[in-house]
């Protein structure tokens, strides 16, 4: 009888050797984008060796005892190719495919350890006898070294790098090939159109703006020519450096399509460090391009399956970044290229082979910004991407590349680009308190003040007066932050002659890619980039001379100052030093002066979990690489977060019900996450105990006390029985 590999409970079964053969066969398809379909097609021919026992059978066949099947492939792997350390390597995919990478562990691990170590002496104890495998797959190729480009002082994190890649592009083939078998159906296959009918579409939409109407279209129209120019240059790193305003956003797709299809390379990753930012930029692309081909992906709920479980139908749901577009944050991003779950690596291979646009690079997540640069390398070097580094306030990161992954300026002069479109002036007013500051907010017409503290926000929100009064708020969903900046613009709207009122009260989401126009903003002091994103609210459109135009930057009282959060304080200090030195605070040399002190001042404490040194440490130590520790300590956001789903229309409540009901897809929860809020652990657990949430399983909640949430701020989080903004 032909060993199995898959049960279903309407009596079907799939061979084990067909779901071996077509993981291999995907496996190995996602790896050529990066020259390793050879271990690719091993790990997808061994993976599942362990369900070969009598045990596994007996599982699959007669709902038996549960096996515990990846360590024997894992052990397979190792036996067939004996002091092969690129065996090893490949045996943490295979031990980790349902439960995820885990830590190489030590030799004096016990067998109830979640190590590799302990997972083969589990296998060992067990002694479950799944040589009948080879029966079925035939000769088994023995394990070829990894080609692979890398430094002698980064060798592990390199090595450990591919052995994520090749891990995403097993558990992918795995879930798609199950996900087909049990719908009884064609293995899913993107819908998109190609990327070169992507291009034709930006074309026609960037034609339709016309002849330039001012300096501002000018020179917008001289970044697109410069990106379209340097579209036909090779893959490498590059930088886009455009002041606000420039048009970069639309520039730098055609930059990123034509490039990617000059050089063969499958989509366009536009990595974002805002949530609140990702919307307008998806939105915009959606119009463009067509809503089939643009994936926004954010959110925060991520599932995997313990070892002996099968796939949960809910890890088959989630994205694999099969789009020619993608959307996503610097945290959903990251946390995935260090991650070790099943759930956010199955994507990984999709990152391969594409231009990758980093979108505000100044916001890369500071505490992990080696690594950070490191993981950019390794996509550009070993992994076919293009990436670019794309602001108004360029970081100078230059220095901790390697010297062979230098980044190019796509812009031919941006200096003289800054000079023509310098549209503000910065004046300090010092420190003054909330009412002189409501005082002045009122005494404009139009405003907007962005401040570093939520308190300072929600009470100088309570302070304004009269229509047209509004406030941003991460704890505002996605679609109601979307309907409040809609009201924004209409407002601000330069045909109208009426000019109605609107004063904007906003923490620093605004500050990051949101389109709007202001003829005066109010910044509290923070480093010198927060400073010049949120001059880019002000005179977008350059209608007013640049002494009209007024930044002013103030320091509170000192009842916020010490509520800032502890990661402003350097930021801040840095930015005085600097502002000292220049009259101009947004002239390219006072924005490399910044950054140069603030990386010097910061040290060591860039990669502040020591993330490279432990994966460098661990190849060289036996190829023990701390896997699940550095996906635990990589975290963009020290906090975790928790997805709460507000039911603040018809379609949030739908989506709520559907989910309730048990159902997940791909499409379910892309469209949850408009309607959702995420919170801080502690958040989350005083809404619980307030009896305010309805738990819809480990990963979502939806909010069911909807006098916690307020048409004007959001989200309010209870605290001992009483509703506080946060």
């Amino acid at each position: 009888m032909p060993l199995i590999a898959h049960s279903c409970p309407d009596g079907r079964t799939q061979p084990f050797s067909a779901h071996a053969g077509s993981v291999a066969s995907l496996a190995s398809q996602y790896a050529a984008a990066f020259g390793a379909e050879e271990p690719a097609y091993l790990l997808g021919l061994l993976h599942d060796v362990g369900k070969c026992s009598p045990a596994g059978q007996n599982r699959l066949l007669n709902n038996g005892a549960k096996v515990e099947h990846s360590a024997a492939g894992a052990e397979a792997i190792c036996e067939q190719n004996q002091n092969n350390p690129f065996a090893k390597l490949l045996s943490y995919c295979i031990a980790g495919h349902h439960s995820g990478l885990p830590n190489g562990g030590v030799p004096t691990d016990t067998e109830d350890r979640p190590t590799l170590t302990a997972k083969l002496k589990r296998q060992k104890v067990r002694n479950h006898d799944y040589a009948a495998f080879a029966g079925e797959l035939g000769t088994i190729p023995s394990v070829q070294p990894f080609a692979l480009v890398c430094s002698p002082s980064s060798a592990g994190f390199t090595y450990a790098f591919r052995t994520r890649m090749l891990f995403s592009c097993l558990v992918d083939a795995d879930y798609l090939d199950t996900e087909a078998f049990m719908n009884d159906a064609p293995l899913r296959k993107s819908a998109a159109d190609p990327l070169d009918v992507l291009l034709t579409r930006l074309q026609d939409k960037l034609q339709k703006f016309g002849p330039p109407k001012n300096l501002v279209g000018e020179k917008r129209a001289e970044v697109l020519a410069d990106c379209l120019s340097a579209a036909a240059a090779a893959r490498g790193l590059y930088t886009l450096t455009v002041p606000t305003g420039g048009g970069k956003t639309l520039s730098s797709l055609a930059f990123a399509l034509r490039h990617a299809i000059k050089n063969g390379l499958d989509r366009v990753i536009y990595v974002i460090p805002y949530t609140s930012i990702i919307d307008q930029t998806a939105a915009v692309f959606r119009e463009v391009l067509g809503e089939q081909n643009v994936l926004e992906h954010h959110h925060n709920a991520n599932y995997d399956t313990p070892d002996e479980e099968e796939t949960d139908p809910r890890a088959l749901a989630m994205e694999n970044w099969d789009a020619p577009i993608v959307v996503t944050t610097n945290v959903q991003f990251f946390e995935s290229l260090f991650s070790n779950r099943t759930s956010r690596c199955r994507k990984l291979h999709n990152i391969t082979n594409s231009v990758v646009i980093f979108d505000e690079a100044q916001m890369l997540p500071i505490d992990l910004l080696l690594p950070c640069v490191r993981a950019i390398e390794e996509l550009v070097r070993n992994h076919r991407c293009t990436a670019v580094l794309c602001s108004a306030t360029q970081p100078a990161l230059e220095p901790y590349f390697d010297a062979a992954v230098r980044p190019r300026e796509i812009c031919r002069a941006p200096a003289e680009l800054y000079e023509a479109l310098r549209r503000v002036r910065y004046e300090p007013l010092g420190q003054i308190g909330d009412e002189t500051l409501l005082a002045r907010l009122s005494a404009h017409r139009q405003a907007l003040c962005v401040v570093n503290t939520k308190v300072q926000a929600q009470e100088l929100f309570g302070g304004l007066t009269g229509e047209g009064c509004y406030h941003l708020s991460t704890f505002m969903t996605p679609t109601h932050r979307r309907r409040v900046l809609a009201e924004i613009r209409i407002r601000l709207d330069p045909n109208r002659t009426d000019r109605p009122p609107c004063r904007v009260i906003s923490t620093s989401l605004i500050e990051a890619g949101v389109n709007v126009d202001f003829p005066v903003v109010y910044r509290e002091e923070a480093g010198l980039d927060s400073a010049i994103q949120a001059a880019g609210r002000c005179n977008r459109e350059g209608r007013l001379s640049s002494e009209e135009a007024v930044v002013y930057l103030f320091r509170p009282d000192e009842r916020y100052q010490n509520k800032r959060p502890r990661s402003l304080r350097l930021p801040i200090e840095t930015a005085r030093l600097v502002m000292q030195n220049y009259t101009d605070i947004s002239a390219p040399e006072a924005i490399r002066d910044y950054f140069t002190r603030y990386f010097r001042f910061r040290g060591e404490s860039l990669d502040q979990k020591n993330i490279i040194r432990q994966l460098n440490n661990g190849v060289s130590a036996g190829l023990n690489i701390p896997f699940a520790t550095v996906a635990e300590q990589f975290r963009v956001i020290d906090s975790p977060t928790r997805m709460v789903l507000v039911p603040e229309n018809d379609e949030a409540r739908a989506l709520i019900a559907a989910l309730q009901r048990g159902e997940r897809s791909r499409t379910l929860l892309r469209q949850a996450g408009l309607h959702a809020v995420s919170v801080y652990q502690q958040q989350y657990d005083l809404l619980l105990g307030s009896g305010a949430l309805d738990v819809l399983d480990g990963e979502l909640a939806a909010l069911h006390d909807m006098t916690l949430y307020s048409n004007d701020t959001g989200l309010q989080i209870p605290n001992n029985g009483i509703a506080v903004f946060v």
